[in-house]
């Protein structure tokens, strides 16, 4: 399976250096706007690849400037993209690989805003039968997560009646490039702008909001919010902390809360709540289920140390194995020729982070329809042809 990986950020070399070493899936082409970017990319897999007796980037398999995204689309030596750009360019991205007719593995979210996500739908729409297309919500995959999912879809909470999430990470660290204009020090610096990244809400803690509507087979019907930027100071204008009441169907209400800003620390899980007992979901510790039908997660010791938080997505703990087990159900679809199509499941997730996001935004009680109707699209405002070299 020929990889072309779009994206030589940090998270994307880990996954398509995880695709590399824990799948037949092997890295032959790069693409980014940024050349040096698409160099760093070009000396790590080259030197990955080495070692794993594969060779290096063919130099004519590099691509970068605002077109990139469509010559490694055009490329006919390359299987599978992988879309790891900032996510206002998922969408734009994944219309053009899916129409190339090549399998894809898109990062989440689909889309930054309304029109955006509704428009990844009809995208859906066009993906061939033999043709998959992933969303990177590599925590459904994780071992211990799989595990208690499974046991609390079978009713072993019995009814559920609330849920509380959280996720509490560091700050997101400046990326300073030298003579960087105003232009592109936002693309470097994606995370800290609403319009690239959605906001914390939506491009972060989506990962505990996603496993909140899985777990649950649902999305919210509505949602309040508040929040803020109450400690950040630097450029950008994401917010810095949320505090979200969702409620699902049968008035199950999520309570989510997260931040983002200094180094607090990191913490981030689910816990849930049934007539029967409550299940414990976080991304480090015990793995559990109190109650009529007490469980806890025994294949591997749950750490006792404080969580780490990983900037590249590559977590410890009960993440250990998210991204390879994701990645390999993945690549199996494809080889076995039972290929799936992720994008609608992944659309719902982004919409149920819209949703609070929203609800935050213009401080009232947001509803699902309400949310469709808003149309609600942001703007890129510059003009991508500046990097052309």
């Amino acid at each position: 399976m020929r990889l072309g990986l779009l994206g030589c950020g940090n998270r994307g070399t880990t996954v398509a250096s995880s695709f590399s070493k824990s799948t037949t899936a092997q890295v032959v082409a790069l693409a980014d706007l940024f050349p040096d970017k698409l160099a760093l990319g070009r000396d790590h897999f080259n030197q990955l690849n080495a070692s794993l007796g594969r060779q290096p980037v063919d130099e004519k398999l590099l691509f970068h400037g605002p077109q990139a995204f469509e010559q490694l689309a055009a490329s006919k030596q390359v299987d599978l993209i992988q879309i790891s750009t900032p996510p206002f360019f998922h969408v734009q991205h994944l219309e053009t690989a899916v129409a190339s007719g090549k399998h894809v593995y898109c990062e989440k979210p689909v889309g930054v805003d309304v029109v955006q996500a509704t428009h990844a739908l009809e995208i859906a729409k066009r993906v061939k039968p033999m043709q998959s297309v992933d969303v990177g919500f590599q925590c459904r995959s994780a071992p211990p997560i799989a595990a208690v999912a499974e046991k609390i879809k079978a009713n072993a909470l019995g009814k559920l009646g609330s849920v509380a999430g959280y996720y509490n990470a560091p700050a997101a660290e400046e990326k300073v490039h030298p003579g960087a204009s105003p232009d592109e020090y936002r693309l470097r610096n994606w995370l800290w702008y609403r319009a690239l990244s959605g906001d914390i809400l939506v491009e972060q803690n989506i990962h505990i909001i996603d496993l909140c509507n899985w777990m649950l087979g649902a999305h919210p019907l509505k949602a309040t919010a508040t929040g803020g930027r109450n400690i950040l100071t630097h450029a950008g204008d994401c917010w810095d902390n949320y505090q979200v009441d969702f409620t699902y169907p049968g008035d199950v209400h999520f309570a989510f809360a997260s931040t983002q800003f200094g180094d607090p620390g990191f913490n981030a899980g689910l816990s849930l709540y049934g007539a029967n007992g409550s299940a414990t979901v976080p991304y480090s510790g015990a793995v559990a289920i109190t109650g009529a039908q007490p469980w806890v997660w025994s294949d591997s010791q749950a750490s006792t140390a404080p969580a780490k938080f990983a900037a590249n997505g590559a977590f410890a703990d009960n993440l250990a194995f998210a991204d390879r087990d994701k990645e390999r159900t993945f690549i199996d679809s494809i080889t076995s020729g039972q290929c799936h199509n992720q994008i609608a499941a992944g659309v719902e997730t982004a919409l149920s982070c819209m949703l609070g996001r929203m609800a935050g935004y213009e401080k009232r009680e947001v509803t699902w329809d309400e949310l469709l109707a808003n149309k609600e699209a942001y703007k890129l405002d510059m003009d991508l042809n500046e990097f052309k070299s």
